[in-house]
């Protein structure tokens, strides 16, 4: 488990977009561990966890790309069912609220990564630990 810096991108809502960013990152060596993407009429919001997130930043601000940074916790949890309520009712109990989550694994893994924004990420981090 470990804190780690999400980088959330703002792209227009059309084909290619994405594409590009991944193609930047690529080029400089930059591994994407976690991606989710919300979209509107307009624009898509891309949250991601990559190898080098100031490097990252760097490249898509140089670009023009706004760019927001939040921490997030990493954690990785066993692929069986009511594994991540588990996580929620630990933190549930320690009144720490999930603002947002992503979570994936290959249905044949054992284990799988989830990435949790929540509302105190180092308290957070301390109750599902405390195992």
């Amino acid at each position: 488990m470990q804190i780690a810096q999400q980088l959330s991108i703002f792209l227009a809502n059309k084909p290619g977009t994405l594409a590009e960013v991944c193609e930047v990152l690529s080029e400089d060596g930059i591994n994407i561990f976690g991606m989710t993407i919300s979209d509107t009429t307009d624009h898509a919001v891309v949250r991601m966890v990559v190898s080098n997130p100031d490097k990252a930043l760097f490249l898509l601000e140089e670009r023009g790309v706004l760019v927001v940074e939040n921490s997030v916790l990493l954690t990785e949890n066993v692929n069986k069912p009511g594994a991540f309520g588990e996580i929620a009712r630990k933190l549930a109990k320690g009144k720490i609220n999930i603002e947002y989550a992503y979570l994936a694994t290959s249905p044949g893994s054992k284990r799988g990564l989830a990435v949790l924004r929540v509302s105190d990420t180092k308290k957070a981090m301390k109750l599902l630990a405390d195992d």
